[in-house]
């Protein structure tokens, strides 16, 4: 189950933070801010090599004992960021592929609105409901 969905902006701020368990935000936000060094140096490794990809799945970035992360990032530079319990051994690999992509097509639709100024935080109901539809799912 996903505990913890992150967006983060080009400069490293956060557009949207979701968790499921308020009692571990803090814990959660710092696995999210060490993620982004991970997302970091595997786009600088990526760049040397002249991949040149539309989107880009990262994948695993780090493992713990209690969690699993995962990162995305589009060619704007935004950065998705997926935290699932270490316990969920029967979610597979195309599954969290689904689930950024679903995130993706959401944070599209968001920032599509005219009434939306970029770089801003996402604060729409919509958006948050759809969210938690999808860690719920997970």
């Amino acid at each position: 189950m996903a505990t913890c969905i992150a967006i983060i902006g080009k400069d490293n701020t956060p557009l949207y933070l979701a968790i499921s368990d308020m009692d571990k935000e803090l814990d959660l936000q710092y696995r999210v801010h060490a993620a982004l060094d991970v997302i970091e140096e595997k786009c600088s490794s990526s760049t040397k090599m002249n991949i040149e990809s539309k989107e880009l799945y990262l994948g695993l970035l780090y493992s713990t004992d209690n969690q699993k992360i995962y990162g995305y990032i589009t060619n704007t530079k935004v950065k998705f960021i997926v935290v699932v319990d270490s316990g969920n051994v029967a979610l597979k690999e195309s599954e969290i592929r689904t689930m950024f992509r679903n995130l993706h097509i959401l944070y599209t639709d968001a920032i599509c609105n005219p009434l939306f100024s970029p770089g801003e935080p996402i604060t729409s109901k919509k958006f948050d409901k759809c969210v938690r539809n999808i860690l719920e799912r997970q």
